[in-house]
């Protein structure tokens, strides 16, 4: 059993400040079990207790998990002063304190994201001791070479003299490759290419471990997944 104030609770699965919860308990906004409450300090019981606040069921989760197409233009962070982060799209119904991108991706950079309040998960899926491999689709300005295959392959030395692990590197055609690594440097992949003299005119993240960017995903858009659903990221064919 779980025993919190009612104004904790709901500030904390929602994405609404303390002091706001407060002053809408006062005025009535919240229900709980049908009853009307307005002691912000009241106790619910969060596995027996059904709260309405504002018209909006809360149910209480311990961690929620979201899958985002992230677009190229936003930044992958939990808060900017100036610019636009990938938390700014998540839409309201899903939002709440604590939220935060599972690693991290260029701004330029579109594709597969996992945003998460799970510390220990994003820690696993983080850890080098996991190698968990990224999958990126690059479009480049010039050739692939198979020789540019096999240096990717035995490990890019980048020009600060960083030497990165092995990678995988597939061409899809002329100007367009496959590439699936399991570090994220700074700007890896960028100058990984920039070393065998090729430059990156697009990239997008397919895929981490064997978890796939969902098809039904548009760029921009997100989606509240169950984190039983994750167990191929942690997976490797």
């Amino acid at each position: 059993m779980s025993i919190q104030r009612l104004d904790r609770f709901i500030s904390n699965q929602l994405s609404v400040s303390r002091k706001t919860v407060k002053d809408g308990i006062r005025k009535g906004n919240a229900l709980v079990s049908g009853r009307a409450v307005t002691s912000p300090d009241y106790s619910v019981d969060t596995e027996r207790d059904s709260v309405v606040y504002c018209g909006q069921a809360v149910v209480y989760k311990q961690y929620v998990y979201i899958v985002m197409n992230k677009p190229a233009g936003v930044l992958s962070a939990s808060e900017d002063k100036k610019r636009r982060t990938v938390i700014d799209l998540i839409p309201s119904e899903l939002k709440r304190k604590g939220l935060f991108p599972v690693g991290r991706l260029d701004k330029d950079t579109t594709g597969l994201l996992i945003i998460t309040d799970d510390g220990d998960f994003a820690h696993s899926v983080l850890s080098p001791k996991k190698e968990i491999y990224k999958t990126y689709v690059a479009v480049l300005d010039g050739e692939i070479t198979e020789d540019t295959v096999r240096q990717f392959s035995e490990g890019i030395v980048l020009a600060d003299g960083t030497v990165c692990r092995k990678a995988f590197l597939k061409p899809l055609g002329e100007r367009k490759a496959e590439i699936k690594i399991c570090e994220g440097k700074f700007h890896q992949i960028k100058r990984m290419f920039g070393v065998v003299g090729l430059g990156v005119v697009s990239l997008e993240r397919t895929a981490m471990g064997e978890y796939r960017l969902p098809e039904d995903l548009s760029a921009g858009e997100c989606k509240e997944i169950q984190k039983n659903q994750l167990i191929p990221l942690f997976s490797e064919k």
